[in-house]
């Protein structure tokens, strides 16, 4: 996929990792729609800002109508309120699933087609290494991601046949506003944008980004006890 010909829909595009992958992609020539909640909020020179509450299925269908010409979709806006499945507030962890994966599917319901007419294209959903793993805490982002990627690998195998490709982004902490408050080594979110469209551009369908979620994604194969050595 050459970048510089897509015209890519980036959501949660006002901060964050988000605003990085629309400044990476407008850096390679590409179209950009930069869509939030509040489209007053973005501030990226050339981008052209969209509203769009990817939890509303109303909003997300009235922006597949308004921008009938995306190739490339990024469902990258998110959330992360640290709740636990145990004991946490059912409503936070709601909204998790709202976000991650119901927001994500209605992403891909809406937008699907609008690729499919425009020939085909690619859908990159912005996972994380907590896809694969618990850390014991804030389980219901990681039940949230994991549910995400499950979506991704079905979606992948659904959309192959109408030249759509669907990638996932695995990567760990980044420095943004969502980490501020984590005391861990973080990944700079410009580095990790380019990253992740060269590998839309190379036609990756799994984007495995930094060291830790490489060696997740290795101790996988090791079973729980690789994956979490209290159990060994």
């Amino acid at each position: 996929m050459n970048i510089s010909e897509q015209v890519a829909l980036v959501t949660g595009a006002n901060r964050g990792f988000g605003r990085h992958l629309a400044l990476e992609l407008l850096s390679r020539g590409s179209k950009v729609y930069a869509a939030a909640r509040n489209p007053e909020s973005i501030d990226i020179p050339g981008a052209i800002p969209v509203k769009l509450d990817i939890t509303d299925p109303q909003a997300v269908a009235a922006a597949a109508m308004a921008v009938k010409d995306v190739t490339l979709l990024i469902n990258n806006a998110g959330s992360s309120t640290g709740a636990s499945l145990l004991d946490g507030d059912l409503d936070k962890i709601h909204l998790e699933l709202n976000t991650h994966f119901f927001g994500t599917l209605f992403m891909v319901r809406a937008f699907a087609p609008v690729l499919a007419n425009n020939g085909g294209g690619a859908i990159l959903n912005i996972l994380s290494a907590l896809s694969w793993l618990s850390m014991g805490s804030s389980g219901a982002y990681s039940a949230a991601k994991a549910a995400e990627w499950a979506l991704t690998n079905d979606l992948r195998i659904n959309l192959y046949p109408q030249n759509i490709r669907v990638a996932g982004l695995h990567v760990g902490y980044m420095e943004t506003d969502m980490t501020s408050s984590v005391n861990a080594p973080k990944a700079n979110p410009a580095e990790i944008a380019k990253i992740a469209i060269d590998g839309i551009e190379s036609g990756s369908f799994e984007i495995v980004a930094d060291d830790t979620s490489r060696g997740v994604q290795s101790a996988l194969a090791g079973g729980v006890a690789a994956i979490y050595p209290q159990f060994a």
